[in-house]
């Protein structure tokens, strides 16, 4: 078979175009989460059947060092070291402080977030379960800046 500059033209596009569409692919690296052993924390009436609307570990010493650990696992990717973000997603140290803050983080962990069909944010709640979600919220708390 004879190649034509056409043909190669073509080829080379569809090899290029091959190369970027697989490093985008790879862009977020494995986002597969991490499990959280949250076994030294107080257990949470209703498990994951029942979500609480507010944090029952603020200022738990034990739920700040899970969350932290927790956090580092599953959110630092995309929300940034010491949750600084980058850009990529909300900077989770102006996260509100007590209940409002508390019903936002927790709508976001459970279900996620999408729009238009794009997923910003993958649901951790099913995954991760309540205990963590808590204790990483709790972490977020000792972070949290007004400047």
């Amino acid at each position: 078979m004879k190649l034509t500059i056409g043909r190669s033209a073509l080829l080379g596009a569809a090899a290029i175009a091959s190369f970027s569409i697989a490093g985008n692919l790879h862009a977020h690296g494995n986002v597969t989460p991490q499990a959280v052993d949250t076994s030294a924390l107080p257990d949470i009436d209703g498990g994951n059947d029942h979500w609480l609307e507010e944090n029952p570990y603020t200022g738990n010493p034990k739920a700040i060092e899970i969350g932290e650990s927790a956090y580092g696992q599953n959110c630092a990717r995309c929300h940034g070291l010491q949750a600084i973000s980058g850009g990529i997603a909300p900077d989770l140290r102006y996260l509100e402080l007590g209940a409002s803050g508390d019903e936002w983080f927790v709508e976001r962990f459970r279900h996620g977030s999408s729009h238009d069909g794009k997923v910003y944010m993958p649901p951790f709640g099913d995954v991760l379960g309540q205990k963590a979600g808590w204790a990483i919220r709790t972490w977020l708390e000792t972070q949290h800046t007004e400047d």
